[in-house]
């Protein structure tokens, strides 16, 4: 039997829930923007940047995703662009460090850990700015691949609620997809020791499951 708008909504929402970790901002020695198809993020860690929240502020992806839910127009990185979109919120450009080289999270941390590290920078106090669905994984993901292990991490994400997410540029169906994906990925990559393990309620999964069965499968891993 189809489900429902109202009943996918409802499962997507405990997913969405899940994926937000509800961190408290304090201010930081850096803000590590991670590349993604959602120019919000950028514009959120601009904000937060011009807030005073750090004093430098790191860009972090390639040119990636060409072929998947998150693939987007930009013939250009994904930390030029977002670069561009901080430089006309008012960024100083000479505060703003550009890693050009990743196409995935893992590569987002060990590729900027290398060039901060050349350039002589070693954060204490990190913010990570993600989309709000990626916030757990992002988190996951550098607890096990910062190769500073002192370090401290924030998660920080646009607030946006989830009816308000799509936009013209994310479908809510692509989002959806891509959501359920990264919530394989936390329980895949934990086991095969690409971030620290995150505990998955009983009735996340079911929705997970639910929503795959009901054809939200197009971004898992194959």
């Amino acid at each position: 039997m189809r489900q429902s708008r109202e009943e996918i909504n409802k499962l997507a929402k405990i997913i969405w829930n899940y994926h937000h970790l509800n961190h408290k901002l304090e201010k930081a020695d850096l803000i590590l923007v991670l590349g993604s198809h959602d120019i919000r993020v950028a514009e959120y860690a601009a904000d937060l940047f011009l807030k005073g929240w750090a004093p430098r502020i790191c860009f972090s992806g390639g040119i990636a995703h060409q072929d998947d839910l998150l693939a987007t127009s930009w013939q250009s990185s994904e930390a030029d662009v977002f670069a561009g979109a901080a430089l006309k919120m008012g960024v100083p450009k000479d505060k703003m460090i550009l890693e050009k080289r990743s196409k995935n999270t893992g590569e987002n941390y060990i590729f900027s850990h290398e060039l901060l590290k050349k350039k002589g920078y070693d954060p204490k106090t990190i913010i990570v700015v993600q989309k709000p669905f990626m916030a757990r994984r992002a988190y996951a993901a550098f607890k096990k691949l910062w190769p500073s292990p002192n370090a401290r991490v924030i998660l920080a994400s646009p607030n946006i609620s989830f009816e308000k997410y799509p936009n013209r540029s994310i479908k809510k169906e692509d989002f959806i997809n891509i959501m359920v994906g990264d919530l394989q990925r936390i329980r895949v990559y934990g086991r095969l020791g690409y971030q620290i393990k995150q505990r998955i309620p009983r009735k996340v999964w079911q929705a997970y499951k639910n929503l795959v069965s009901l054809g939200y499968n197009k971004h898992l891993i194959k």
